[in-house]
């Protein structure tokens, strides 16, 4: 379970650079869960989503309130009735870092990292390669928004650049 992302090996050069985006991984200035999103996205790209987490073979859980569930698939997890919990999938991209994607609703992808795992070059780069994955299969942009601060990204994935870039000063 590799976490090479397709940028061309580990001698590219990294979509951000750590001494420049530090502050966006500050939990104190960000809120330690910031919401990471696709927008304007279906039950097709949800489901694109779960194929991407099994072809990498990424560690993952779903789980119903606190029972682990075999994955079901995108439709049905977005059909459940209104008042039903929130189910959630649990991916850890490496051993250590964890994304909980949130079944909301069908019109966005929407999951929360822990930006205490992500410190330091070498976490932001498997990040960045993350974020890269979700992005190139759905053919969308990627964005990390505080956390609390919906519609305000901080940085994304940008489709027509193929890379992860800063969306503000």
């Amino acid at each position: 379970m590799s976490w090479d992302y397709g940028r061309g090996g580990h001698d590219s050069a990294p979509d951000l650079l750590w001494d420049e985006v530090r502050e966006f991984f500050d939990p104190e200035l960000m809120g330690s869960l910031p919401d990471v999103r696709v927008p304007d996205t279906s039950v097709e790209d949800w489901q694109s989503v779960l194929d991407l987490v099994a072809e990498r073979g990424w560690r993952h859980e779903y789980l119903q309130g606190t029972t682990v569930l075999a994955v079901p698939s995108a439709a049905d997890v977005l059909a459940r009735p209104a008042e039903a919990e929130c189910p959630q999938l649990r991916v850890w991209p490496t051993a250590d870092v964890l994304a909980i994607f949130r079944f909301y609703a069908d019109e966005e992808v929407d999951f929360d990292v822990d930006l205490r795992e992500l410190q330091g070059q070498d976490r932001l780069d498997m990040f960045c390669g993350f974020l890269r994955s979700i992005g190139r299969r759905l053919g969308q942009p990627v964005l990390m928004d505080p956390e609390g601060a919906h519609g305000r990204p901080v940085l994304g994935f940008d489709v027509v650049l193929d890379r992860v870039v800063l969306l503000c000063d």
